[in-house]
Parts: structure tokens; C-alpha cells; sequence
């Protein structure tokens, strides 16, 4: 029998409160209400997943994870994590709504696997980089507060915000002019999460070039569903749009390429699983469309895979993983090293590098 066998799958809640309420178009929320998977396998080698379910984004919520995954234990048990997959392609075709879910075991055997193997995930997906540069996010709060946090930002060595918007223009261009004035030397990136049509998209970019403000994105400007109007924002401005909400699976993808509506992907685990990542951004890469990689409000576990993922593969030009430092309390040690905004794989030796404290 191979020592890769998986003997064991456990699920449980893993609830983490935030420092402070993160605010966008679609929702807010005050703590990660996630899900842990931990997986063995015969030679003892331990995995670990994390599903972080956002209901307005993913449709799922902790519970219907919970369930989920649970319904995923007698699925692995006995099977080999060397058939990852095989293993994946089962999960997604009984759990194809449960995209967390999916993510989570993919995270959780693969992880496993590697530490069997004695090689770290960055390096079994492609060993293209060792670290990854996060920028840091701005909820939708008050230009004082925002001004607090640019500031914050910039003591923290970081050299990227990345903006909310997406609701009331005057008071989203405020915000940002806000942000500059607290860190002018930051680059600034921009995410509506679907809250504007496309003529107020446009006219939030007018706004920002009257006050000499040029974003390096503008992310997800409107309804993920309205891929013409993504196309309109595309086809008239001379900023980089991106999909997020839009681009949950690599069928999406393929649309919005041929559509041409975009210049930018963010692929999230959370949205696709680790599998079809790789397809995305395959795809992206021979499109000549950039890469983003983002997150949903994930703990330094599923923020180690995001992380693993885009310095294996290598050429992401827009890294969102900053979520662990927007909580109040960190369960895990390993996966990467930060300095400042930059998160260094290098020191990992096996799987992910993630231990529980």
C-alpha cells in the first residue's frame, strides 16, 4: 500500500475575529468565519486546508461549509494523495457549488503530499520565484480613517494600496485623493466589487485624473455578471481593468478573453480551487492578459497557498494577500517569512511550511 495513502480527514471551524469591521460594496464583515481541514496520510505525513467561505462573493457561508466538507471525508479516505487530480476532479463534480470547499481539500492533500515528498508546494508548482510582494487594502471608511490607514501602510513598508470603492463616487474619489495625500510615494490600486455601472466607473477615473491621480487598476468595476459593460470600461479607458467576481472559473475566463473585456485576472483559490488556477492562469499567460492573485478573509494557512502558488508559477504583477494582517489573531506559524509587504517562501522545507500554535 503506498505511504501516501490518506488515513485520516478531519473538519472544523476555525473563526478568527478582525482587528477592525473590512467594509465593501457587497458586505462587511468583523471576523473570518472559515473552515480547517486536516488531512493524514499513511506516513504520518499532516496537511491543512482552509475554506474561506464569503457568502456575497461565494454564495457559501461557515455552515454549508462545514457540511460540505464533511461530506468530503468518506471521498478521500482510503484514496491516494499522489492522484491529487483525480481526487480534485471528484470533489469538484460532488461539490461544484462549495467552491471553498474544493479549495480547501486541494490545499490539504497537496500540502500533505509534498511534506511526504520533502519538497515545499512553491517548488512542486514550479519553483519560479521564492517570495511575493502584498499590497495592503483600504476598506470603505471615512476619508480620517483612511488617511490613519495609508499612513499605517507606509510605516509598515508596504508599497501598495489597494483602495474599496464602489459606492457613493464623491465619497470614493475622496477617499483615494485621502489615501495619496497620507502615502504619495505608494502605488494605488482601486476595487468597486461590482458597485458601479460602467459610466460611473469612467467618471470615478475622470474624477481621479482632475486630481493627478492615476491608478494602477481598477478592479471588478461592475456587476460580475455584466461582462459587456466590463468590455465598455475596457475599450475606454487607458487603465487596466480587471476581473475578480467575474472570473470565477476558468469557462468565464475564456469569455472574458475572447470578449476581450479585460486586461487583468485575479485568480483567487477560494473562487477555482488550486487545479483550476493552473488553467486560469495558463490561459491568462498565453493571452497575454496579466495576472492578479487576491484572497477572500483568509488566515496565514490559505494566504501560505495563495502565496506558494504565485511565486511557483511566477509572473503575477498584482499580489492581494494581505488578509492575515487585518485580523486580530494569527492560529498558525510558518508558510512564509514577512518582511514588510513581502512574503519569502525560501525557508519552507516541506509542503506549505504551516504548524498550529
Amino acid at each position: 500500500m503506498p505511504h501516501t495513502i490518506i488515513q485520516s480527514v478531519t473538519v472544523e471551524p476555525l473563526t478568527i475575529p478582525l482587528l477592525e469591521p473590512f467594509t465593501i460594496s457587497t458586505g462587511s464583515v468583523s471576523e473570518a468565519r472559515n473552515v480547517l481541514i486536516t488531512i493524514s496520510l499513511r506516513d504520518g505525513s499532516v496537511g491543512y486546508g482552509e475554506c474561506a467561505p464569503f457568502p456575497p462573493s461565494t454564495g457559501e457561508s461557515q455552515e454549508t461549509a462545514l457540511a460540505a466538507a464533511r461530506g468530503c471525508i468518506n471521498l478521500l479516505q482510503g484514496r491516494d494523495a499522489s492522484c491529487w487530480r483525480a481526487l480534485s476532479k471528484v470533489i469538484h463534480s460532488v461539490y461544484y457549488s462549495q467552491t471553498t470547499v474544493c479549495a480547501g481539500m486541494e490545499m490539504a492533500i497537496l500540502d500533505a503530499l509534498t511534506r511526504s515528498y520533502g519538497i515545499p508546494l512553491y517548488v512542486f508548482l514550479g519553483g519560479a520565484s521564492t517570495s511575493v510582494e502584498t499590497d495592503m487594502s483600504i476598506p470603505l471608511v471615512m476619508p480620517e480613517h483612511a488617511y490613519e490607514l495609508a499612513q499605517d501602510t507606509v510605516k509598515r513598508g508596504i508599497n501598495r494600496i489597494k483602495i474599496k470603492v464602489g459606492g457613493d463616487l464623491r465619497e470614493d474619489v475622496d477617499r483615494v485623493e485621502t489615501v495619496r495625500s497620507g502615502a504619495p510615494q505608494l502605488g494605488i490600486t482601486l476595487d468597486a466589487n461590482q458597485g458601479y455601472t460602467p459610466g460611473q466607473a469612467l467618471l470615478c477615473l475622470e474624477a481621479l485624473d482632475d486630481r493627478d491621480i492615476r491608478p494602477l487598476l481598477l478592479e471588478q468595476p461592475v456587476h460580475k455578471d455584466d461582462y459587456e459593460g466590463l468590455r465598455y470600461v475596457t475599450q475606454h479607458t487607458t487603465v487596466p481593468i480587471a476581473a475578480d467576481e467575474s472570473a470565477s472559473n476558468a469557462a468565464t475566463v475564456v469569455r472574458l478573453l475572447t470578449l476581450g473585456a479585460v486586461n487583468v485576472v485575479n485568480i483567487k483559490l477560494m473562487k477555482t480551487g488550486i487545479l483550476e488556477a493552473l488553467d486560469i492562469a495558463a490561459l491568462c499567460r498565453v493571452n497575454h492578459i496579466g495576472l492578479m492573485i487576491g484572497a477572500m478573509m483568509e488566515s496565514r494557512l490559505a494566504t501560505s497557498a495563495a502565496a506558494h502558488l504565485a511565486a511557483g508559477l511566477g509572473g503575477f504583477s498584482f499580489i492581494d494577500l494581505d488578509t492575515p494582517m487585518l485580523l486580530a489573531e494569527d492560529p498558525f506559524t510558518g508558510g512564509y517569512e514577512q518582511r514588510g509587504g513581502i512574503y519569502d517562501v525560501s525557508g519552507v522545507k516541506s509542503g506549505l511550511g504551516i504548524e498550529r500554535k
